[in-house]
Parts: structure tokens; C-alpha cells; sequence
């Protein structure tokens, strides 16, 4: 037994061998095949030259909008005219004509002619006819509008009150105190007259020389001080008004220089 299943392990099946060879064969194909591919060039593509391409922007227009029919003009209305009023009046005719009989007179033996009378012709019938007047409607009067009513002008500023300065007329808030020295007067005593006015407040409007010092330089010292001065407000009645007054200055020396 031994010998004999040694002696079929040595023998191979013939089916084996078919398959075997046909492995070996399907492996020879391919590898004949994977060579005749790696022996076949690959052809060169050669490069497609295509021209660019042109891309041209058309407006496209919009298609105009129709234009509205005008609107017809509305048709003027006539005015009515005036009705004429006429009255018919109706014709009276006179009343018919009295019939004329004829009258025979017979006499014993003999015959009358008869005696005709003439017929008198009716009156011509009076046609009398009255047209009433035309009476034309006239439209009303138009009444203008009023006239716009313009505001009161303000009332005028009350004149300037000429006062005294001191005493019983107006009063100092902040009287003016001019600053010099001997030199500015140059060496003698000065006077000056100075124009004042105020508004109703007490606030100086306007100030200016009436006579002067005799110097120019001691005017303007002078006109600074009294402008930044203050009256107090003049009072008449309670009501306050604006004023105007004359200032007198005298500029002494100063003793100690």
C-alpha cells in the first residue's frame, strides 16, 4: 500500500497539468502584452493654436416710452341767454252782427214794395298784441377782498429830556474821574464842557467836546473817562426817558506834583 501511494503522489493528474500550463500561458500573454506597450511611443499631440476670442458689449435700447395723449381741453360752456318774456294776449272779436229781417208791409188793394235796407259790414276785428320787455339779469358786484390789515407801526422813541446833572436832576451810577498830572495840564488850571447823552437805561450813547481845553491830548483823556461813566435812569412819573445834558469839567494842579 505504501509503494502504491507513493507511486501516485510522483504521477501528477493530467487535469493538474492543464491547469498549470494554462496559468503559465494566461502569465506568458500578459507579460507579451505589457511589453508590446511599453514598446509603443506615445505620438507627440502638437499644440492647438486657437485664435482669442472677441467679446463685443452691445447696448441693448430700451424702447422709448409713449408719450401721453394730451388732455382735451375741456369744451366753454355757454352762458344762457336771457329768456324773452312774451305774453300772448287773446284777440277778442266782436260779437256777431244782428241779423236784418225784412219787412213787408201789405196794404189792402195794394202790394209795397219791400224796401231793403243796407247791411252795414262788421268792424274789422282789433288784433292788439303786447310783448313785455326784456330783462336781462346782471350778475352780482363782486366784492373785493379786504385789504390786509398792517400792524401798528411801534411807537416812536420819547425825545431825550435836557437835564442837570446833580441835584434835582439825574444822578451818577459811575461818575467819571479823569486821570492827569501836573504836566498834562502844563502848569495852570484847565476847563472843558463835554455833550453827554443817554438812552433810558443810563447807558452813555454819545459824548463829545463842547469847549475844549486847549489841549488835545487832555480832550481824550477827558472823552474816555466820561464814556465809561453810567447815569442812573431818569424818572418822570415812573416812566424812564432818555437824556442829554452838559457836563462842566475843571482840572485843577495837584499841590504835591
Amino acid at each position: 500500500m505504501s509503494q502504491s501511494s507513493a507511486l501516485n503522489m510522483q504521477t501528477p493528474n493530467p487535469m493538474k497539468k492543464k491547469i498549470i500550463t494554462a496559468l503559465i500561458a494566461v502569465v506568458v500573454g500578459h507579460m507579451g502584452v505589457l511589453w508590446a506597450v511599453g514598446q509603443i511611443k506615445t505620438p507627440e499631440l502638437k499644440p492647438i493654436e486657437k485664435e482669442p476670442l472677441k467679446v463685443r458689449f452691445v447696448k441693448i435700447q430700451q424702447p422709448p416710452k409713449p408719450i401721453p395723449p394730451k388732455p382735451k381741453a375741456e369744451p366753454k360752456k355757454e352762458q344762457p341767454k336771457p329768456v324773452k318774456e312774451v305774453k300772448i294776449v287773446e284777440k277778442q272779436l266782436p260779437p256777431p252782427p244782428k241779423k236784418v229781417e225784412k219787412v213787408q208791409q201789405v196794404k189792402k188793394a195794394e202790394t209795397a214794395k219791400p224796401v231793403i235796407k243796407p247791411v252795414e259790414a262788421p268792424p274789422k276785428p282789433t288784433v292788439t298784441t303786447t310783448v313785455s320787455e326784456t330783462r336781462v339779469v346782471k350778475p352780482a358786484p363782486v366784492t373785493p377782498p379786504p385789504a390786509p390789515v398792517t400792524p401798528p407801526a411801534p411807537p416812536a422813541p420819547p425825545a431825550p429830556k435836557n437835564v442837570a446833572i446833580g441835584g434835582s436832576g439825574v444822578q451818577w451810577s459811575r461818575s467819571p474821574r479823569p486821570s492827569y498830572s501836573n504836566s498834562d495840564l502844563e502848569g495852570q488850571t484847565r476847563n472843558a464842557m463835554v455833550y453827554i447823552e443817554a438812552n433810558e437805561k443810563g447807558v452813555i450813547t454819545s459824548a463829545r467836546i463842547t469847549r475844549s481845553s486847549g489841549l488835545p491830548a487832555l480832550d481824550e483823556k477827558i472823552l474816555r473817562s466820561v464814556r465809561s461813566s453810567k447815569f442812573k435812569p431818569y424818572k418822570e412819573n415812573g416812566v424812564a426817558y432818555p437824556i442829554k445834558a452838559n457836563l462842566p469839567l475843571e482840572l485843577t494842579l495837584n499841590p504835591n506834583g
